[in-house]
């Protein structure tokens, strides 16, 4: 089956990319900064120690992340539990790169991500999709924009959440969470080798899916 990975620093527009494509072309979409985000949310209501592997070893082996397609979209449920809205919050935000680093959580999401793939076409975005995840997927894609853009996203998608935030806020976040990614031991932000880079910073949604749509087309008429 076809997988189509999409990579890029935070709040480059990767999901809205990837669930319109998958829309497009009748794709399951996966969520992969869900995952880890809704992993952050259970550690943080159970207090776990980032730093004690007994404790995440514990808690992961209690962790199950699924998604479940609404009329709003995909809802990502921790252990059964409806947590889309609590998971975009800046607490979750702030703290769900650290997480992403202990490579025990990645092991763990990485073959969930896999298992939830199997025997369908699938459009996937996050930070490792064309590089771990699918490292043989039919197209791969790296988002990238300007960071003013970036947090001007941040802010809209916060607001139609009821969050007003503040720009230097939502600023010093995008720049700690784009350093841990790209400097962690395991699995670091970076572009595969074949994928090809869109710059979005002045495309529309319509825009971006258009290209998006172009370059699935081609690539699917080859395999």
């Amino acid at each position: 089956m076809v997988q189509i990975a999409i990579d890029g620093h935070s709040s480059c527009g990767k999901s809205t990319l990837a669930r319109a494509l998958a829309q497009e072309l009748a794709f399951i979409y996966i969520d992969s900064g869900a995952m880890y985000r809704a992993v952050t949310l259970f550690f943080l209501e159970n207090n776990v120690d980032f730093f004690n592997h007994h404790q995440i070893q514990e808690y992961l082996a209690k962790t199950e992340v699924d998604f479940v397609l609404a009329p709003s979209g995909n809802r990502t449920l921790l252990n059964g539990r409806d947590v889309e809205e609590r998971i975009r919050e800046m607490e979750i935000a702030a703290r769900v790169s650290p997480v992403a680093t202990i490579p025990e959580v990645r092991r763990k999401m990485v073959q969930r991500q896999r298992e939830l793939a199997q025997n369908q076409g699938v459009v996937m975005d996050g930070r490792d999709i064309g590089t771990v995840v699918f490292p043989h997927a039919e197209l791969k894609i790296f988002l990238t924009a300007t960071v003013e853009r970036r947090v001007e996203r941040r802010q809209l998608q916060l607001l139609k959440l009821g969050m007003v935030v503040d720009y230097e806020e939502i600023l010093h976040n995008l720049y700690e969470r784009d350093y841990i990614d790209s400097t962690r031991s395991d699995s670091p932000l970076m572009k595969a080798p074949d994928a090809i880079v869109i710059d979005n910073s002045n495309l529309s949604p319509e825009e971006q899916l258009a290209i998006g749509v172009l370059l699935a087309s081609s690539r699917m008429k080859i395999i």
